[in-house]
């Protein structure tokens, strides 16, 4: 596979992902984090880091309403409720088995 397929391709896939996290908006960042150790701000800034090893300045705002589809905060208005206190605990405890 030549390189420029392999390059569409990815960026099919990761289209897909986007739009993907776009309709599930009933799975919590906080749980993306403690079961997949990334979320959609994960992405966002992984996204913004490329645009800028690119030389292409992106802002964090900027880059996470490509990933949301939408400002953060009106996504986060609409969709992303105050974290549980067990979503909390398991959080710290993914965080401290992968720092400690």
């Amino acid at each position: 596979m030549d390189e420029a397929t392999q390059t569409e391709l990815e960026a099919a896939a990761f289209r897909r992902l986007l739009d993907h996290l776009r309709s599930r908006t009933d799975v919590q960042n906080i749980d993306l984090m403690i079961q997949a150790g990334f979320c959609r701000n994960c992405l966002a800034d992984w996204y913004r880091e490329a645009a800028e090893a690119k030389g292409l300045p992106l802002t964090k705002e900027a880059a996470r309403e490509i990933v949301y589809g939408e400002p953060f905060a009106a996504w986060k208005a609409k969709h992303q409720p105050d974290a549980t206190p067990e979503q909390l605990a398991a959080f710290e405890a993914v965080q401290k088995k992968s720092h400690g």
